[in-house]
């Protein structure tokens, strides 16, 4: 049977749909506020960060399109997203080793006060994504994503405050490679998902 799109919206599906509207809608504001501030402010934890905000927003595209659709979809719009954010995780990366050999000093308040914002709004999100923690395979995707999110926010925070008190550019450069790791982490965990759903909707 063909995997389309034609069941009829509900009111759970529309509920999802708005949530995840309006979870796009804030991560793309802070990709765009994100990226800026840490190109600004020399910051490779702030650039991962909001390059992470616009594979989140990517994510949240995907699911949005998956919504209503059948089993199959959903589970390759989960592997689009996992793929997505491996991609991102490995540029993150490359671009610490870009910066380790030639940058200038981040600034630590900046990257304090934007990852600050940051948290908050992913805090916000994480609250309404929460219910899809253990649900659907393209909404437990969303979930995760988040979740990287709130360890990333913290991350940039604390380097933030040590690069103000230490004046040490190596640790902005630190946290920039873990949100990377990490981030790829995410991305095999996503992935494992999508493979299990795929495996169980070509199954049935």
């Amino acid at each position: 049977m063909a995997d389309c799109g034609c069941s009829p919206v509900t009111p759970e599906t529309a509920q999802q749909r708005r949530t995840l509207q309006l979870a796009l809608a804030l991560n793309a504001a802070m990709f765009v506020v994100e990226t800026t501030s840490g190109i600004i402010g020399n910051s490779t934890g702030l650039i991962a960060d909001g390059l992470d905000m616009l594979a989140d927003s990517a994510a949240y595209a995907v699911a949005l399109l998956a919504i209503g659709r059948g089993a199959l979809f959903k589970s390759n719009a989960a592997r689009a997203s996992g793929t997505l954010l491996l991609i991102l995780g490995c540029a993150v990366l490359l671009d610490v080793v870009r910066r380790a050999v030639s940058g200038e000093p981040p600034e630590g308040l900046l990257m304090v006060v934007v990852a600050a914002i940051a948290l908050a709004v992913n805090a916000t999100v994480m609250k309404l994504l929460h219910q899809y923690r253990n649900d659907e395979v393209h909404l437990r995707a969303t979930w995760i994503f988040t979740r990287a999110d709130l360890i990333a926010n913290m991350a940039v925070i604390v380097s933030g405050i040590a690069v103000l008190v230490t004046g040490i550019r190596a640790l902005d450069l630190i946290v920039g490679a873990g949100i990377g790791i990490y981030v790829i982490r995410e991305a095999l965990e996503i992935l494992s998902d999508a493979r299990q759903s795929r495996a169980t909707a070509n199954g049935s």
